[in-house]
């Protein structure tokens, strides 16, 4: 029986020295109280901050964890991929002279080559748009089965992003 007291004592102790200030959580709510789903989420929960569109109203492409995003934008002849930073608003730019987009059409492999086409603002020799105007890639970028990814350096390091691009972005103005 001892072994059994010392050990319930221990594991007790276990559990609350695990539990720091920061890790305390509000006590769920009595039978006499009642939750409002109304109300923000308490401050124990991070509230998301991450964009839904990038700053050119394109649908945005994680690259790495999250260190980048790649804007797609396109109409019916055209694709443009925009470079942002982490949080999906400011510019970043790449010295490369291409990006690739990476595919399947009729279960065969395709590749198309967004080629630089630098912003005003960019520092010469780098760019933070890449244009293609092969008029295949924009359908190819709305069938479900085509699986697009975007293949990118940045910095020199080499980034792949898939492109989910389809009826979640339905009723969205490709023009731009």
């Amino acid at each position: 029986m001892k072994k059994i007291g010392f050990g319930c004592g221990l594991l007790g102790l276990v559990a609350l020295g695990c539990n720091s200030a920061s890790d305390k959580v509000d006590p769920p709510p009595t039978a006499t109280q009642s939750i409002n789903m109304d109300m923000p989420p308490p401050a124990t929960v991070a509230a998301s901050t991450h964009a839904s569109e990038g700053p050119h109203h394109g649908a945005l492409i994680e690259l790495g964890k999250e260190e980048y995003h790649a804007e797609l934008v396109h109409d019916a002849q055209s694709v443009t991929i925009y470079l942002l930073d982490g949080a999906a608003k400011e510019p970043v730019q790449s010295d490369a002279s291409e990006v690739i987009i990476n595919l399947l059409h009729a279960g065969m492999p395709r590749q198309f080559k967004l080629a630089a086409s630098p912003e005003v603002n960019d520092p010469a020799g780098t760019s933070s748009r890449f244009v293609s105007t092969d008029s295949e890639l924009p359908g190819h970028l709305e069938d479900e089965t085509a699986a697009p990814k975007l293949n990118v350096a940045i910095a020199g390091k080499a980034y792949r992003g898939i492109i989910v691009h389809g009826p979640s972005h339905a009723g969205h103005d490709h023009a731009h």
